[in-house]
């Protein structure tokens, strides 16, 4: 979508002006986040029908990748809404779809995701706290300790269980306005890197009207697999191979300009063979981005469906290599800088909030968590199908 990636080119330099200040004070990005509201990207996966840009989930990987250039904070405060939006054009009911959808293509109406939770950290498809029902509203009562820019959220997409006596992995994904809700901050912000998502704790209280259920009430999984999951990790990666690429591209501009570093020599094969391996780390980071955007545009242009073993392992292998591989690409840029030019906060190229921001990819949705569950799968299938052929995409 040449509009949208367009548009995005022209805020890069937005974000990038604001980046520097919004991660020393760990303050959301206010003017950021409004630059991208009012040229419409917050509509981005909206479809025409209701106003929005009518994108897809490759269009968010190639915006994605570009904000990420700019700012990482502001870059993943974006696409984890598009994340929220994807699941509500695809699983909400026409209600629904028609109230909110146009809002968030007219107004730029935030989502904001509510899946954590103290008891169980950020396990996706378990909740604690219960939907219930009073006269004829959804009451919702959840504490988060994570929510990505929660104070600035018009609406939260909340998981809960279905009802008091469901049980844990029993799911309702339900829509809270905030103008029907009760949003308390009870806990800061003040992390090494990723400080401009504003990811705080909070507590909510709130009622909603039944047609405001995501899907089937007690189908979560199916909004799961089908978008939340494949849309956030596909977003992710995105944002985190931004981020690394806008490091590369930086230093490399750096050394190629009059203000070159005099202990990084241009004809040294040290300095070739380190540009050489971030560049690696990064070809095999989206090269892998893109096969499983692909696969995923496959899969949904026919109708074929992603809740299977093999291909939710490649999503999680997905999210694994591309936390991995662009915080070691920035490593060892950092490395190359040296203590004046990669160490420094100050640096020309900031690669130090780079990989303070990307030490943290590991840990959203813990890879620990994830490379358990693709080690079961090995234990049960083996090497598999390593390769996906041509023909599949």
């Amino acid at each position: 979508m040449t509009e949208a990636v367009a548009t995005a080119t022209e805020l890069v330099p937005v974000l990038a002006r604001h980046a520097a200040r919004v991660d020393d004070e760990a303050a959301f990005p206010r003017e950021s986040v409004e630059a991208l509201r009012e040229a419409g990207l917050f509509g981005l996966l909206v479809p025409t029908e209701h106003g929005g840009m009518g994108g897809d989930l490759g269009d968010l990987v190639d915006v994605a990748v570009l904000l990420a250039g700019g700012c990482l904070s502001t870059a993943m405060i974006w696409a984890m809404h598009c994340q929220q939006v994807d699941a509500v054009a695809r699983h909400a009911g026409e209600r629904l779809r028609g109230e909110l959808l146009p809002r968030i293509a007219q107004e730029g109406y935030y989502l904001a995701s509510v899946t954590t939770e103290p008891s169980k950290g950020g396990h996706l498809l378990t909740a604690s706290s219960a939907i219930q029902v009073e006269d004829e509203d959804l009451v919702v009562r959840r504490s988060a300790p994570i929510v990505t820019g929660g104070e600035h959220a018009d609406g939260f997409l909340i998981t809960m269980r279905a009802g008091p006596d469901a049980p844990p992995n029993r799911l309702s994904l339900i829509h809270l306005d905030r103008s029907r809700t009760d949003a308390k901050v009870v806990r800061g912000w003040n992390p090494m890197g990723m400080r401009a998502t504003r990811s705080v704790g909070m507590e909510l209280a709130g009622t909603a009207a039944g047609h405001q259920v995501i899907g089937e009430p007690g189908g979560f999984r199916e909004i799961a697999v089908d978008s939340m999951i494949p849309a956030g990790h596909l977003a992710w990666a995105s944002c985190w191979l931004g981020a690394a690429r806008g490091g590369l591209d930086g230093l490399v501009s750096l050394i190629r300009s009059r203000k070159q570093p005099h202990s990084i020599a241009i004809d040294s094969d040290v300095v070739r063979h380190r540009l050489a391996r971030a560049r690696i780390d990064l070809e095999l980071s989206g090269t892998y981005l893109l096969r499983i955007r692909d696969e995923v545009l496959r899969r949904r242009r026919t109708g074929t469906t992603l809740d299977e073993r093999s291909f939710q392992t490649r999503l999680d292998t997905l999210k694994v290599v591309c936390s991995e591989l662009t915080l070691s690409a920035v490593d060892r840029l950092v490395q190359l800088g040296g203590a004046m030019n990669g160490y420094q906060r100050d640096a020309p190229v900031p690669l130090e909030r780079h990989f303070r921001d990307l030490r943290s990819a590991s840990l959203n949705y813990s890879n620990d968590r994830l490379l358990g569950a693709i080690g079961t799968h090995v234990l049960l299938e083996g090497a598999g199908r390593l390769f996906l052929p041509v023909d599949d995409l």
